[in-house]
């Protein structure tokens, strides 16, 4: 009796496993280089929350995220680079903070009131920077083109494209307005909904095509 043995089938298993090992092991790799650079542009992106960008150094940044300053520096080059990139996280996290029901007033208005009590201070701190730190200059010019492109985006279905009404709708639902009517006047945070509502509306009534 002749037995005959196929040495391609019996290579074909522990090739095969050694090609899927490689490829989970790449991928455990890229996935933890991603886990560490979102971990360090969010450690900028909080610190920027308390404090000006030039108060806050590589060695802040590299232990709030629990990194040393040479992975910090192994990701990003340098500092400029690692403000550039957290600039683009910065945007994408608020774009996602601050979804809302187009063409729905009232929903729309709570999630952008919700959106700047949580984030409207920080705003205020990013644009009395703007003019001193171009970086910061180049992240709030960048939040004006989104919250631009939100206001076209959630009034559509009740004003078309019209500029001028665009134009309007800004300026109702800027942060500058809530921070008028929350911390200038003072008003609760239902009242400065009401109020911020109220211009939408009176906007919306002129502008409806």
């Amino acid at each position: 009796m002749t037995v005959t043995i196929d040495i391609k089938d019996r290579l074909a298993l522990p090739v095969t496993n050694m090609k899927t090992t490689r490829t989970y092991t790449m991928r455990a790799r890229a996935a933890a280089v991603e886990d560490t650079r979102a971990r360090i542009q969010g450690a900028l992106f909080e610190l920027g929350t308390q404090r000006l960008f030039p108060d806050i150094s590589l060695d802040d940044v590299a232990r709030a995220a629990g990194v040393s300053v040479q992975t910090v520096l192994r990701h990003f080059g340098s500092r400029a680079d690692l403000i550039e990139a957290a600039i683009d996280y910065a945007i994408d996290r608020i774009a996602d903070e601050r979804p809302a029901p187009v063409g729905e007033v009232d929903a729309a208005m709570a999630v952008l009131v919700d959106h700047y009590e949580q984030r409207g201070d920080i705003a205020m701190l990013m644009l009395a920077q703007e003019k001193s730190d171009p970086q910061v200059g180049r992240l709030t010019e960048r939040g004006r083109r989104m919250h631009r492109d939100w206001v076209g985006a959630v009034f559509e279905p009740l004003i078309g494209r019209d500029e001028q009404t665009i134009d309007l709708l800004v300026v109702a639902t800027d942060v500058y307005t809530w921070k008028l009517l929350r911390h200038d006047r003072g008003l609760s945070r239902p009242k400065t909904q009401e109020r911020m509502t109220a211009l939408v509306e009176a906007v919306l009534a002129t502008g409806r095509p």
